[in-house]
């Protein structure tokens, strides 16, 4: 066709007129940036280096930790993390490389709500981990799934109070696969951004953009109105107009996890790095995949990721350069940082307002939230995973036993799940602080969520459920360990029971990645009768058998109730009807009417578990005194592994396929013989 070149013409192209058409081609696309490999030697000169350093996952750990009341100013001590050591080590790597000309900027991966009781102050109004982030000086944040633990609208409310829209300019907040309908004051005040370019003083233009994963959508708590778009399809969409802006190189903060991080780099090009977050995991290292270079730096602020990189204008090469720099990828920041003083006056401010807070939710019995409340020689483990754990049933024996001594509700059982427990009970180990447990230390495990009343914490709530309703509990529980792994794995008191944990799922359908459950993991189910925590004596425990009509009184938080009203819908034959005192049905919008109240306010899960440290025998040490019974696992939840359903399943069908096989057979020669016995007879 007049006006084409077809292949065949274009094979027969001269060499000068290839080389002229590639310059062509060159002056017009500009180069995208690509990772340098030992094959692709890139060269000093021409570099433009720059030092990213990143955090994420800081939960508002506004303080050395781990635990807190271990800090000394003066002392060798083991605590981890503070943004007052993060400032020091901040400040003195921006004044060394302004020394060389070279920029540096400093990013945060999400979550920097949601954890200690710091976190708290946000639904009073106050924003003490982004405006402390802002004087640090942080280039850009990520929005992660505990930024909605107060709701969307506290969430707006917190940006604004923290001065944005305006405040963008010093520190971006980032979240490019978010969707709050319209007119909602997120998108409509303009309080997220989401991508953001930073052109440096050396010229170089860099695009950043924020990211929420699949997994830490699925364990996000209190987004509605706010839903999700699909990851992929928003992160190419800000590569392309990011590059289209004349952003050079491109940077995700990535609230995903490490292996939701890797598939992003492997299907979609033009990430030059990705600042990860949400699965808490330190990478020692980069990790690298298709020209994408992945960091993470663990959580909490125990450490602080130091990335040096070169690009080269000439090629869009990016060379990673911490090992010719001969500097480590993570910063521990330990009791070797000093803390930085302005930093520290800010966090005393916001420690005098929580001493305030806590002082009127607990009637003036705890003035300061670093206080000692009680004494313990040995750590009570939220580990090992998918168990039963000593903290877990610590927490659920509190929240039992609490709620029958303060309320007329008179519990059998008492439910939480491991999501919801933040950690292990770590008491002092310093000469100064020895066995001690602060307030701050213990709440920082349960305190998360919010409640109808607006304030932090998930209230505890009374649900009645027949015996029969209970057992199928532990049937979706068996399930959801197995779907959803540690994070809904249900904590107990009141229950011992057995089960086989490969009879949950009977297959899962391929392609829709659709688990056919059993409902017949659990073995043996007896509920406890005795007085005080739960202990193994056999005479204490009645048998609890399917079909039992008999109402029992279960305390959860409003989080998991609302979870457990929403079983039958996912799983039919496990359908649940939580049910108030008289045995009357209660949707899952209604559950506020199930909410245990004292003295007309909320009653919390961490307000239960600092009642039932209060009323711990005294010891020795003037304090309450945690029993060694919570320094092990007491056999309320028993894995029993026989031979599981699947296989007898997969026996019983294949027998039958073979029986229809013989018989077809057999048939086929009864056919056979017959047709021959009829054509004889003509």
């Amino acid at each position: 066709m007049p006006g084409l070149i077809n292949n065949e013409s274009c094979f027969r192209c001269s060499p000068a007129i290839v080389i002229l058409l590639s310059l062509i081609l060159l002056s017009l696309f500009k180069p995208s940036a690509a990772l340098a490999s030992p094959e692709q030697p890139y060269s000093n000169s021409e570099a433009l280096d720059l030092t990213i350093l990143h955090t994420n996952d800081e939960h508002g750990a506004l303080i050395p930790h781990s635990p807190a009341v271990d800090f000394h100013p003066l002392r060798e001590n083991p605590t981890l993390g503070g943004y007052a050591r993060l400032a020091t080590v901040v400040k003195s790597i921006r004044q060394e490389k302004k020394a060389i000309g070279e920029p540096v900027l400093l990013f945060s991966g999400g979550d920097f709500i949601g954890g200690t009781a710091y976190s708290w102050l946000g639904p009073l109004g106050y924003t003490p981990e982004l405006s402390i982030k802002q004087i640090i000086g942080y280039d850009a944040v990520a929005i992660g799934n505990h930024e909605y633990d107060y709701g969307p609208e506290v969430l707006a409310d917190y940006l604004k109070e923290a001065g944005y829209p305006e405040a963008h300019s010093n520190t971006a907040v980032l979240a490019s696969n978010i969707a709050p309908p319209e007119g909602h004051p997120l998108i409509r005040d303009q309080l997220y951004l989401e991508s953001h370019t930073i052109t440096l003083n050396n010229g170089l233009k860099v695009g950043v953009f924020g990211l929420i994963g699949k997994d830490a959508v699925t364990v996000t708590t209190a987004n509605e109105p706010v839903v999700f778009t699909d990851q992929h399809e928003r992160a190419r969409l800000k590569v392309d107009r990011l590059k289209q802006q004349g952003a050079e190189l491109i940077i995700a903060l990535s609230h995903s996890g490490v292996d939701e991080d890797l598939m992003f780099a492997a299907e979609i090009d033009g990430i030059d790095v990705i600042i990860g977050g949400h699965c808490h995991t330190a990478l020692e290292e980069p990790l690298f995949k298709n020209q994408t270079v992945i960091v993470q730096a663990g959580a909490h602020l125990e450490y602080m990721g130091q990335l040096e990189l070169s690009y080269q204008p000439s090629s869009g090469i990016v060379n990673v350069r911490n090992e010719q720099t001969n500097r480590p990828y993570l910063k521990r920041l330990d009791y070797k940082v000093p803390v930085d003083p302005e930093i520290e006056g800010h966090i005393e401010k916001y420690s005098a307002l929580l001493n305030q807070y806590i002082a009127s939710k607990t009637t003036g019995s705890i003035q300061n939230f670093l206080e000692p409340i009680a004494f313990s020689d040995f750590i009570i483990p939220d580990y090992p995973p998918l168990q039963e754990t000593p903290l877990g049933n610590y927490v659920t024996d509190a929240m039992r036993l609490v709620v029958a001594e303060k309320t007329d509700h008179s519990p059998d059982f008492a439910i939480q799940a491991n999501g919801l427990i933040r950690g292990s009970v770590n008491p002092g180990t310093m000469p100064h602080s020895f066995g001690v447990i602060t307030f701050y230390d213990l709440v920082e495990l349960v305190g998360l969520g919010k409640g109808p009343d607006g304030l932090a914490g998930y209230p505890l709530v009374a649900v009645y459920m027949t015996g029969d309703e209970i057992i199928k509990v532990l049937e979706a529980a068996a399930l959801l360990e197995q779907v959803m792994d540690n994070t809904y794995f249900l904590q107990l008191s009141g229950l011992r029971y057995s089960y086989n944990p490969q009879n949950a799922v009977l297959f899962t359908i391929p392609f829709l990645d659709l688990p056919i459950p059993t409902t017949r993991a659990v073995i043996d189910v007896a509920r406890y009768t005795g007085e005080g925590w739960q202990t193994e004596d056999d005479d204490r425990y009645i048998p609890l058998k399917a079909g039992d009509k008999e109402l029992y009184c279960l305390v959860t938080d409003i989080y998991v109730a609302s979870f457990l009203s929403m079983v039958g819908d996912m799983i039919p034959q496990l359908d649940l009807a939580l049910k108030d005192q008289e045995g009357k049905p209660v949707a899952v919008d209604d559950l506020e009417e199930l909410i245990i109240t004292v003295n007309g306010e909320e009653l919390k899960t961490w307000q239960a578990v600092i009642a039932y440290t209060a009323v711990q025998p005294v010891g020795d040490s003037g304090l309450p005194e945690l029993d060694t019974y919570y320094a092990s696992s007491a056999g309320r939840i028993n894995p029993v592994w026989s031979f599981p359903l699947v296989v007898w399943f997969l026996s019983i069908l294949t027998i039958l396929i073979i029986a229809i096989y013989g018989l077809l057979l057999f048939l086929k020669k009864r056919f056979s013989k017959a047709r021959r016995i009829t054509a004889g007879r003509h």
